[in-house]
């Protein structure tokens, strides 16, 4: 029976999509790489969503429209603050706190993502006969491996949110102790400066500010006092997040399409995968980041009574609360992260696919 031309250019092109394997291995490269580097502003950008940086930061009340220009306006200038500060209060390791969490999600993460695209892209386009280069196939696919990625890795991203904000709750309970302890020294009128000077000092010996907590001793923590159930806190806002994975999948792939089609411009493939997965990367930030805030919300270490409970409450105490220039808090922060950590992850992946492809 005579077949289109067109089911054989599909099966042609099914043929040349690398093995599973060699999509694992090469998301799982990449994804190392783009973590390492930009680890620091990855710290800065959490503690810029968490309301715990708020509260120490607190501006008056403002009209939403001049907090959302004052936000923006600002939001460089904090960083390049906030990463001086982290480095000088906390020490440079300081920028790298939950690397280790990171680097143990973020590889099986972007490992399990691109090899379950590479996966399922090919077996949708063979199951529904679609091309392999049709937006719905990448769209499939890319729904189809964040998904699988979100709920596979959560555990490590609630431990890694947990130690990037350790330090700033224990400020704040040292902060606390120490003017409940001076006020029991009034109640009791022991009002002597020496005396009150004496118990701060003891408050502060004994809370000693920045111990160092272990990601293994974070989770054993959080599996004692919030049950298995708080590995997984910020899961629903992680589905949510889904829609920024999957619109950079399908954007990149578009921009990489046409960016093929150009290649009588003498431009090297490296830049047309940099430029490509740069742009991806910033329209799908822009568009899907109020879920980076409500899940970092979701996922701090409780203090007494739980504040946030569930996607819908944190969405609309944080809107109460803080207004709508709150959801985009660390934006600037994350930018300064996502979009190298995306240029170096996509660069390596398309590298290690062509290497993997002439062995």
């Amino acid at each position: 029976m005579l077949q289109a031309p067109g089911q054989d250019a599909t099966r042609e092109r099914a043929s040349k999509v690398p093995p599973g394997w060699l999509h694992f291995a090469a998301g799982g490269v990449g994804g190392m790489c783009g973590a390492v580097i930009t680890s620091p502003f990855d710290v800065v950008k959490t503690r810029l969503q968490s309301d715990m940086y708020k509260t120490a930061h607190k501006k008056p009340n403002r009209p939403a429209v001049l907090g959302m220009i004052e936000s923006g306006a600002r939001h460089f200038v904090e960083t390049c603050r906030m990463l001086a500060e982290i480095s000088a209060r906390e020490g440079t390791s300081a920028l790298f706190k939950g690397l280790g969490p990171t680097l143990v999600g973020v590889i099986p993460a972007r490992a399990i993502n691109f090899a379950t695209y590479g996966t399922c892209k090919r077996f949708y386009s063979e199951t529904f006969d679609h091309s392999a280069g049709s937006p719905l196939v990448h769209l499939a696919a890319a729904a189809t491996a964040g998904i699988t990625t979100a709920t596979a890795t959560n555990p490590i991203w609630v431990v890694k949110t947990r130690l990037q904000l350790e330090s700033q709750r224990l400020e704040a309970d040292a902060r606390s102790a120490r003017v409940n302890a001076v006020g029991q020294k009034n109640v009791r009128g022991l009002h002597t400066s020496a005396r009150v000077l004496a118990n701060m000092q003891f408050v502060r010996a004994a809370a000693p500010p920045h111990p160092a907590t272990s990601a293994f001793r974070m989770a054993a923590t959080i599996v004692r006092t919030e049950g298995v159930a708080g590995l997984y806190k910020g899961l629903t806002a992680s589905y949510l997040g889904v829609s920024e994975s999957t619109i950079q999948w399908v954007l990149y792939e578009r921009l990489k399409r046409l960016n093929e089609k150009q290649e009588s411009t003498q431009v090297p493939a490296v830049v047309r995968t940099i430029g490509a997965a740069g742009c991806a990367k910033m329209v799908a930030t822009l568009v899907t980041y109020p879920h980076e805030v409500l899940r970092t919300r979701m996922r701090q270490q409780p203090v007494g009574q739980p504040k946030y409970t569930g996607l819908v409450q944190t969405f609309r105490l944080v809107l109460r609360e803080e207004g709508p220039a709150a959801f985009y808090g660390g934006f600037t922060a994350h930018l300064m992260r996502v979009i190298p950590n995306a240029i170096v992850t996509f660069s390596i992946f398309e590298f290690v696919l062509a290497l993997g492809s002439h062995l």
